[in-house]
């Protein structure tokens, strides 16, 4: 496909439709330890210890590993292109609007399921511990509540990440604390880190199919590259938030799960719909009721921060004209997108009513592949070109991108075929999606872009109007 490329220009700082620079590190770096420390932690743990055996850190450690692969082609593209859009921007600049429109939708389409799951679940056991209300009531107040604060500013929004990110984290450390006292007092066994492998698979076997759903627990990452816009000095800023918020979540990660593993045995964390509270049980020294709390605030504060990644994705891709333009309009004074934030919200809130969110949730994790493989390459076919983006950014070795891209190839492979049937059927929606956006993208730039042709001049034209130059005298 042949695209006409064309010098990046940033927009100054304070530009009509720019979006406000807002965000320091430590902001940036609350914002993405956040998203990473999610509500999946809470009901990941007992899904790879089925997958994986005891040894959750095995699993843990390889995600984390295939993470930051990925994630440093982020940094390297984020500090070039410091633009809301993320992922659909930098594919447009490499492969042209149908692939950018392509990986904006794959990211749209999980963002928008996450959300619509995380208000279904903020409804569901967790919420029940407090109060007995219809999910679809919950759903809508949640998500009504998130867009309003999503509205109102990103300094507002992230601020009150900083405070849930502190919250989620402390229910975290508590599980480690918890577990490392029921190993104390006889109650746990140490031994089972060190069972690595299932009856259906062997050592390497599980700890590849644990890594993939270990790995949907890391992927917060990438929502951060769609407030780089917002971000000052994201030269700076950028990789020290990414990799340090990372870095945070891996120890953490593999911390809980080797003292939920330890503490608890492998069978009952695989069946619990809630492995973590399951350590609280088995201490018996903090209140059920307390823990239920700090996971709320974990989901709300993962739906807060997808939803803000999916507003800023819309409305990146709009003013690079892959979705329509209504997308763009921002709030006069709190220069927020309250038309993306406004039609994602929606989106969310129709399948976070029709409950028809688990065929699709199956998906996320292949849609974030493809986005992830198409980002890895990306910076690849970047590199061999001088004409855009700022040249003072940050630069990944040569080798992470295509490693980078082919650890996304090896976890496709270990998804299941009936998760692949779905994600094919919901990525061909997207292609068929791209080609018509693509093609009115093309109509309307012909159109704009066409030559005026020159008005005719008939012989006697000036006979009509005396006062016509064109009259001969």
């Amino acid at each position: 496909m042949s695209t006409q490329r064309t010098q990046t220009v940033p927009a100054a700082p304070d530009a009509p439709g720019t979006l406000k620079r807002a965000l320091g590190t430590p902001l940036l770096y609350f914002f993405i330890l956040g998203d990473v420390l999610g509500a999946g932690v809470y009901v990941l743990i007992g899904q790879v210890a089925a997958k994986s055996g005891g040894a959750v850190w095995v699993p843990l450690a390889v995600a984390l590993g295939l993470a930051l692969l990925t994630a440093a082609s982020y940094a390297e593209l984020a500090t070039k292109y410091a633009r809301a859009g993320g992922a659909s921007y930098y594919a447009t600049l490499a492969y042209g609007p149908f692939v950018g429109f392509f990986t904006g939708f794959c990211m749209l389409a999980a963002g928008i399921v996450s959300v619509a799951a995380l208000a279904r679940g903020f409804g569901g056991t967790y919420l029940t511990a407090f109060v007995h209300l219809p999910v679809a009531l919950v759903a809508v107040l949640f998500l009504a509540a998130l867009a309003l604060l999503n509205a109102r500013g990103i300094s507002e929004s992230t601020r009150a990440n900083v405070v849930a990110t502190v919250i989620e984290t402390s229910g975290l450390l508590l599980i480690i604390g918890l577990g490392v006292w029921l190993v104390v007092r006889g109650d746990g066994d140490p031994g089972r880190l060190l069972r690595l492998g299932t009856p259906e698979h062997g050592p390497v076997a599980a700890a590849l199919s644990g890594a993939v759903l270990a790995y949907y627990s890391f992927v917060g990452f990438e929502t951060s590259v769609n407030v780089a816009e917002e971000t000052r000095n994201p030269r700076r800023a950028y990789p020290r938030a990414l990799f340090g918020a990372l870095g945070t979540a891996g120890l953490v990660y593999a911390a809980v799960g080797a003292a939920a593993s330890a503490a608890v045995p492998t069978g009952v964390l695989a069946r619990s719909d809630g492995p973590l509270l399951e350590v609280v049980r088995a201490a018996g020294a903090v209140p059920e009721w307390l823990f239920s709390a700090i996971a709320l605030v974990a989901v709300a504060n993962g739906a807060l921060l997808t939803g803000i990644m999916c507003s800023r994705l819309a409305f990146g891709m709009a003013r690079e004209r892959l979705l329509p333009a209504f997308l763009t309009r921002v709030l006069p004074r709190r220069r927020t997108p309250w038309a993306a934030i406004a039609t994602t919200t929606a989106l969310s809130l129709l399948l976070a009513l029709t409950g028809d969110i688990e065929t699709l949730a199956a998906t996320l994790v292949l849609l974030l592949l493809v986005v992830f493989f198409t980002v890895n390459t990306a910076v690849l076919v970047l590199r061999r070109r001088a004409d855009s983006g700022n040249p003072d950014h940050f630069r990944a070795p040569a080798v992470i991108p295509v490693l980078g891209a082919l650890s996304c190839v090896l976890l496709a492979t270990q998804v299941d075929g009936a998760v692949w049937l779905r994600g094919l059927a919901l990525l061909a929606v997207g292609a068929v999606l791209g080609l018509v956006s693509t093609a009115a993208s093309r109509r309307t730039r012909a159109a704009t872009t066409a030559p005026v042709p020159p008005r005719p001049v008939q012989e006697n034209a000036g006979d009509a109007d005396p006062n016509d130059p064109r009259r001969l005298v």
